[in-house]
């Protein structure tokens, strides 16, 4: 098993939360038409199966039973995995609020919910109908595939088991190609944080490159509403790749994925697994991940923890992330106000259980088990060590953004890293610059003052340090 480094398991969490991201971001405007490139994008809800704020949809269920089978340890190359996932989709799809014509037309006519029996319907229905058998319904799914494939030399053995996945539902070459394209380049994501979608080409029969290479060229001189029919596999891959073609970080491709129109969700979840995957989880913002959530009753939490295993062939790490029940302290037990804010507590992990009554959020800066608290908890990826972190600055400002969203809730926040020294320290400046208008060297010295262990590294300083800038330049407006 590959020995992956901090940022490339935050990559594959980001292959499987940045598409259901993308899912429940798109789900309010499923069937519509294109929006302007200025219109505001929202996590709303609603549309035409009148889905919950954050909920998502058939896209991301579909794909859970796939990173299900990883994340026990399991293999998409054995056929008991396939029937195991053929199975929970027949069982999901009897209550789904909503499931693709194609896919639920297959699902429905099985005798028994068996690999052999939906690849055999699937192909059956191909040769019966072609024009109508090439639906997005695999490519939406096959974000979590690459996650079994991520060591040295397994690049052969993910082209045929992203093929063997597609042809449970879908007999059609193109349904199957392009879930190949979109495996590789996530697998190609997650262990290089580079997007390389014509550099997988290779991987397809060599009959079939050229015809891909052009309908890749194509979409990235478009733009993501040129492609009405994205229903079709072929135009929802290229919507999703003008997407993230013409995008600049993970919610803009998102957000102009959804301006796309049509099948909105389903385009923007299939831009999400590429794009997550190079940008990692912690490029999914905490606004959305706080609302976050559906069948079977999952939420953000269970998705990074899905993933995570399935990228390890279900081994936590050597403390127990991500499935231990509590992760142990180091017995340092930090517990003190925020200088510049009383509704803000800073802690230590073993501060947390001497929390105050009135503490209504948890923010983490370190990685947590299941029940190390029972209040509302909202996790963030960041290492307290250099040159292992996707984007410092960004963490620390959407910490800091989430603290005083949920102050503006009218919540009490407890937040808190390992030891209470080092990245509370950071977010807890960036906070205060931010949010409470108070200059980064008196941010700093209260923040000394108050912490009994403050400490913070040098590169979280360095980026308190840039973000004081980018205030300071806004006129301290944030």
């Amino acid at each position: 098993m590959l020995n992956l480094t901090p940022v490339q398991i935050d990559r594959a969490v980001g292959a499987l939360l940045g598409s259901a991201a993308g899912d429940a971001l798109g789900a309010g405007y499923e069937f519509g038409p294109p929006l302007p490139d200025d219109a505001p994008v929202a996590m709303k809800g609603g549309g035409g199966f009148d889905w919950e704020p954050g909920e998502w949809t058939d896209d991301t269920s579909m794909a859970i039973p796939i990173a299900q089978v990883l994340a026990d340890g399991g293999s998409l190359d054995d056929e008991a995995s396939l029937d195991s996932i053929v199975a929970a989709w027949a069982s999901w799809a009897q209550d789904a609020k909503d499931v693709g014509v194609q896919t639920s037309a297959l699902l429905g006519s099985l005798h028994v919910p068996i690999a052999e029996a939906a690849r055999q319907a699937a192909a059956a229905r191909f040769a019966d109908a072609p024009r109508s058998s090439g639906g997005n319904g695999t490519l939406m799914r096959t974000g979590p595939v690459a996650l079994g494939y991520l060591d040295d030399g397994t690049e052969r053995a993910l082209a045929n088991a992203a093929r063997a996945v597609s042809d449970l539902t879908h007999g059609d070459p193109d349904a199957g190609d392009a879930c190949v394209l979109w495996s590789m380049a996530i697998r190609h994501a997650i262990r290089t944080g580079e997007i390389d979608l014509v550099g997988q080409l290779p991987h397809l029969p060599a009959s079939r490159r050229e015809r891909w290479a052009a309908v890749i060229a194509e979409a990235e001189a478009s733009q993501p509403r040129d492609f009405p029919k994205n229903g079709w596999v072929v135009q929802a891959l290229q919507g999703a790749w003008s997407a993230i073609h013409h995008g600049d970080g993970l919610v803009d491709v998102l957000e102009r994925a959804v301006r796309g129109g049509k099948d909105t969700d389903t385009v923007a979840a299939i831009a999400g697994a590429l794009v997550g995957a190079a940008a990692g989880g912690t490029a999914v913002p905490a606004r959305w991940r706080r609302i976050l959530h559906g069948w079977p009753g999952m939420d953000s939490r269970g998705l990074v923890e899905l993933a995570a295993l399935a990228a390890t062939g279900g081994q936590p790490d050597s403390r127990g992330w991500p499935t231990a029940l509590r992760i142990t302290g180091s017995g340092v037990r930090t517990l003190v106000t925020h200088p510049h804010d009383e509704g803000v507590v800073l802690a230590s992990l073993d501060g947390l259980v001497h929390l105050p009554d009135d503490v209504t959020t948890v923010v983490s800066m370190c990685r947590i088990g299941r029940r190390q608290t029972s209040r509302e908890h909202v996790e963030f990826w960041l290492f307290d060590e250099d040159g292992v972190n996707a984007d410092v600055d960004a963490v620390l400002i959407d910490a800091a953004d989430t603290i005083a969203d949920l102050r503006a809730e009218g919540q009490t926040v407890a937040l808190h890293c390992m030891e209470g020294r080092s990245r509370t320290s950071a977010v807890a400046a960036v906070y205060a610059i931010r949010h409470r208008g108070v200059p980064k060297g008196e941010a700093l010295a209260g923040l000394q003052a108050a912490l009994p262990d403050y400490a913070p590294k040098q590169f979280l300083l360095d980026a308190v340090g840039r973000i004081a800038e980018q205030v300071a330049g806004a006129g301290g407006e944030v």
